[in-house]
């Protein structure tokens, strides 16, 4: 179908037919569509007529941002790029320069998990463990790895004089939804700071609010040396960031990475009022509490369907495997007037608006469960 307008929770095609959104533009739309304050912090940023300068001059907007995710975070510098990818493709950059700093040129090897998805550019694509999205491309970006969710495996991999960095995602979205143990998170922290070696964490898909705290690493209990952010940052307008401590920050140099459009003035000022409204704690709250009820309500169709074998997930953001091939199931959600994406041949993925009520939450579950069987 070809969408053409959208509202709230809703979106509708040429002929008028609606559909509730269980996808978020991939969890991009956090806060919905046709947004007030959205479309005021655009107007706002237009009627400055400063859309671009680049970043060979300054502006407010992007400093501003920059100060309220150091102030919500581990983070001492901020990075503005265009999208994730980007944001991980420069964290990767850091990560390298950074490490050849501390150990030499050998220091430069990157660790990703299995399960994981980091983008599709050349870097990120070799940390993505999806072999549709690599096969064709090779051979690979040299010096980036993936191994096993094992700590045994990962200690033995782990080198303090060739590894510069491991990357992970709290909650592997791509990777079926699969929200890392407590334990393990933890244990490869302290595994990587007795190594002297960087933790990336990608809450591309996972921060911002959308498993119920504004970045999923404060329910793990520790801290990262780099993050990259972008889906929802900007309601929709391309951006993504990179968080880091001063200790990564201090060995870039002006030259080593640049932008053209990143943290631009309009963008930057739509991005401060998206800010604003998913770090609200009532906001927060909301995502707990629904999100608890949420994952209640899919163990209930599991017990009734046996074409429902695992439900996982934290938040708004739920994996639910089904006996089914994902697609089938995606295309019977939407002739239901439910739109949902998969995240694996027999998984689907379920990333409601962060503002979804309890009442538009009960539709969706109902028409999942008819498009399940």
């Amino acid at each position: 179908m070809e969408l053409v307008r959208a509202d709230g929770v809703r979106l509708y095609d040429a002929d008028g037919n609606a559909w509730l959104d269980f996808a978020a533009g991939i969890a991009v739309n956090a806060l919905g569509y046709n947004d007030a304050g959205v479309k005021q912090a655009m107007l706002e940023a237009l009627d400055t007529g400063l859309i671009h300068v680049s970043n060979l001059f300054r502006t407010e907007p992007g400093e501003r941002l920059a100060d309220k995710l150091v102030a919500s975070s581990f983070a001492d510098r901020v990075f503005f790029c265009n999208s994730g990818a980007e944001a991980n493709e420069g964290a990767f950059k850091m990560a390298r320069k950074w490490g050849k700093a501390e150990g030499g040129v050998g220091k430069h090897e990157i660790i990703s998990l299995r399960g994981a998805f980091h983008g599709r550019l050349f870097g990120t694509v070799a940390a993505t463990d999806r072999p549709q999205y690599r096969n064709a491309f090779r051979p690979l970006a040299g010096g980036i790895h993936i191994h096993e969710r094992d700590l045994t495996e990962l200690a033995r991999v782990i080198s303090d004089e060739t590894t510069c960095a491991v990357i992970l995602e709290p909650v592997q979205g791509e990777g079926g939804v699969r929200v890392l143990d407590t334990g393990f998170v933890r244990e490869l922290r302290a595994l990587t700071t007795e190594r002297n070696v960087l933790l990336i964490l990608d809450e591309i898909q996972c921060g911002y609010g959308r498993t119920g705290t504004f970045f999923a690493y404060e329910q793990f209990g520790i801290t990262p040396d780099l993050l990259t952010i972008a889906k929802p940052m900007a309601a929709g307008l391309p951006m993504g960031a990179v968080l880091l401590t001063e200790r990564v920050a201090q060995v870039m140099q002006p030259g080593d990475h640049g932008t053209t459009f990143g943290g631009g003035p309009l963008v930057a000022h739509v991005a401060n009022h998206v800010f604003d409204r998913l770090s609200d704690p009532d906001l927060l709250a909301h995502v707990v509490k629904e999100g608890k009820w949420l994952g209640a309500q899919l163990e209930k169709i599991k017990q009734r369907s046996p074409k429902l074998r695992a439900v996982r997930g934290r938040g708004f953001m739920w994996g639910v495997d089904v006996t089914d091939p994902a697609k089938d199931v995606v295309g019977r959600a939407l002739e239901q007037g439910l739109m949902i994406v998969s995240a694996g041949d027999h998984t689907l993925r379920l990333l409601p608006p962060l503002v979804m009520s309890r009442d538009d939450l009960k539709i969706g579950v109902e028409k999942l469960e008819a498009a399940i069987g």
